[in-house]
C-alpha cells in the first residue's frame, strides 16, 4: 500500500518579497496621481463655492440694495426690513481646507472681494496653496 502524505505548500520568502515589491511599486505610481486629483478637486470645489457665495451676495444685494457686511448676513437678518433670506440653504461653508472665506468690502478688485487662501491659509502662493478669488477667471 502506498502512503499518502499531506503536502502543504507555503510561500517562500522570495515569493513574499516579490509580492511586497510589486505592491510597493504600484502604490508608488498610483498615490501621486491620486493625490494630484484630490488637490485639483479641492481647487475646483473652492471655485464652485465662491460662485455660489457670489450668487447669494447678489441675491442679498437685489433685495436690500446693499452688500452684506459679512457672509453671516446671508443667513441671519442683520436688521434690514428688506432682507428676504436666508440666501444660503446651510451655514456659510468653509473652504475645502477648513478655513473661512475672506470677504472684504469694499474690495480692491470690485465692490467686494471673496477669497480662499488655499491650503496654507496665507495670501499668495502657488498650486494648492495659491489664492482662489472671485475676481480671477472662473472656469
Amino acid at each position: 500500500m502506498r502512503r499518502r502524505y499531506c503536502e502543504t505548500r507555503f510561500f517562500t520568502l522570495m515569493e513574499m518579497a516579490v509580492v511586497v515589491a510589486i505592491i510597493a511599486l504600484t502604490a508608488a505610481i498610483v498615490m501621486p496621481v491620486y493625490f494630484n486629483h484630490v488637490k485639483k478637486a479641492k481647487i475646483g470645489t473652492a471655485k464652485a463655492q465662491i460662485s455660489l457665495l457670489e450668487q447669494a451676495i447678489m441675491d442679498f444685494r437685489l433685495d436690500t440694495g446693499k452688500l452684506p457686511n459679512s457672509l453671516e448676513d446671508l443667513n441671519k437678518n442683520p436688521g434690514d426690513d428688506k432682507w428676504n433670506g436666508p440666501y444660503l440653504q446651510k451655514a456659510v461653508p468653509k473652504d475645502p481646507w477648513g478655513n473661512n472665506y475672506v470677504y472684504t468690502i469694499p474690495g480692491t478688485h470690485g465692490d467686494y472681494d471673496l477669497t480662499s487662501y488655499g491650503s496654507d491659509n496665507l495670501p499668495g502662493g502657488t498650486g494648492e496653496a495659491g489664492d482662489i478669488s472671485n475676481w480671477e477667471a472662473q472656469p
